[in-house]
């Protein structure tokens, strides 16, 4: 299993990204996958998760800024980063169980990617 994040960058607040995640190694159609994010010395935090059915499920944090998508003609996960703040800076993970749910604690996810870097700083 491999996930690899891409994306990630300096925006200003109230801008916008688009992070992905391209998957091998797995039949990625068939999976539920999370995203989470985290910030130095601070613990996981969950921002949501897609299930093979394309349900979603987000963080009250995020809801309504953040959207998750997945393509699965291209096994990649995406997460679209709305109306960013100064608080959304972290680094955010892609992260999937192999199983068609996935529970909303990042800390029980199994396979991860290494993480791109999100700064929203004016």
């Amino acid at each position: 299993v491999q996930l690899v994040e891409s994306g990630g960058g300096l925006v200003q607040p109230g801008g916008s990204l688009r992070l992905s995640c391209v998957a091998s190694g797995f039949t990625f159609a068939n999976y539920a996958l999370g995203w989470a994010r985290q910030v130095p010395g601070e613990g996981l935090e969950w921002v949501g998760n897609i299930y093979d059915d394309r349900t979603t499920y987000y963080a009250d944090s995020v809801k309504g800024r953040f959207t998750i998508s997945r393509d699965n003609a291209k096994k990649t996960l995406y997460l679209h980063l709305n109306s960013l703040k100064p608080e959304d800076t972290a680094v955010y993970y892609c992260a999937t169980d192999l199983y068609p749910v996935i529970g909303i604690d990042p800390n029980d996810w199994d396979y991860w990617g290494q993480g791109t870097q999100v700064t929203v700083s004016s």
